[in-house]
């Protein structure tokens, strides 16, 4: 086994102990003050780390928007994150991040990288309703320790909608999706810890005809899901008389989608219900480590037809 797959198993096993990996970099003095803040990003959605190649400007790029980079023979618009979030480079921008997410290969011009560090997801604490919507979590970077260091992970797929509207808003559309029945008083339980990524979500569950209840993390998912179990047996019915999936993401706060996808599989009360991945972390090897956990469908994010087929087939499956 070569070094590459050595590296991508270990982290896998990392995503099996409810634990990852995040690369740690700057981008300059933060607004209004000199302090350099740390900013992070799940390892596995980065392909490679450069020093900063020569980059092509293109007409009618978006401000934001530096211009492509010939990397490997690959063209790949290269984003100016620091200008994306306010932040101003002491240190200029010499370093380019290429990333996969969702589909799609873009590149973050950076001013420094610093370390990797893993983490547990119960140290990374929903960031809702800060950052000014373009921070998902804080990692708390030294565990529970007082006055540790703390690092604001990026929600990539607001800033790639903010800087990319039309590029990513074709891949969204619901227009024309069919229509996806549940059994009779049943819903969809969702999870995602992005604020765009949930409002895209419930656009097509809304387009297919679908009741959902949405959850900002996979702990809250967990907590609903008790919390209906729990009035399902006073009205004398089962959790399955209400919930006829889960749909949830990977990455979240607090409890990653591998670790509520484990939950639900092992929980007896749960039995019949089946789970759907929906990631922004594509690939075999992570589709490979959906299943391990007892996943029964895995798919990237977002294409909303694609996820309505999907949904309609692991339906199907589980009333057999």
């Amino acid at each position: 086994m070569n070094t590459s797959m050595r590296d991508i198993d270990e982290r896998t096993n990392l995503a099996g102990n409810s634990m990852f990996e995040l690369l740690l970099f700057r981008l300059g003095e933060a607004p209004g003050t000199d302090r350099r803040e740390l900013f992070g990003i799940n390892v596995f959605k980065v392909r490679e780390i450069l020093v900063m190649p020569e980059i092509t400007a293109m007409v009618n790029m978006p401000p934001t928007v530096m211009g492509v980079a010939n990397i490997r023979g690959q063209m790949i618009t290269v984003i100016n994150l620091p200008a994306v979030v306010g932040c101003k480079p002491t240190k200029g921008l010499g370093i380019l991040l290429v990333t996969e997410f969702a589909r799609t290969t873009q590149a973050f011009a950076v001013e420094e990288v610093n370390e990797i560090v893993r983490l547990e997801w119960k140290h990374v604490l929903s960031a809702e309703n800060s950052g000014g919507g373009l921070v998902t979590s804080i990692a708390r970077l030294d565990g529970s320790a007082e006055n540790t260091r703390l690092a604001q992970v990026l929600d990539v797929e607001q800033i790639l909608r903010d800087v990319l509207p039309q590029e990513q808003k074709s891949k969204e559309s619901a227009e024309g999706i069919s229509q996806v029945r549940l059994p009779p008083g049943t819903v969809v339980l969702a999870a995602d810890d992005s604020a765009v990524a949930r409002m895209m979500i419930e656009q097509g569950l809304q387009s297919m005809g679908v009741p959902y209840v949405m959850a900002k993390t996979g702990k809250e998912a967990w907590d609903t899901l008790e919390a209906m179990t729990a009035k399902a047996i006073a009205e004398g019915k089962t959790i399955q008389d209400k919930v006829a999936l889960v749909l949830t993401d990977l990455e979240m706060p607090v409890m990653d989608g591998f670790t509520l996808t484990r939950n639900i599989k092992q929980d007896g009360r749960f039995k019949g219900i089946p789970v759907i991945i929906h990631s922004s972390l594509t690939g075999t090897t992570n589709e490979g480590h959906v299943k391990s956990v007892g996943a029964d469908a895995y798919i990237a994010k977002f294409v909303a037809e694609e996820l309505g087929a999907t949904i309609r087939q692991v339906l199907e499956r589980s009333a057999r």
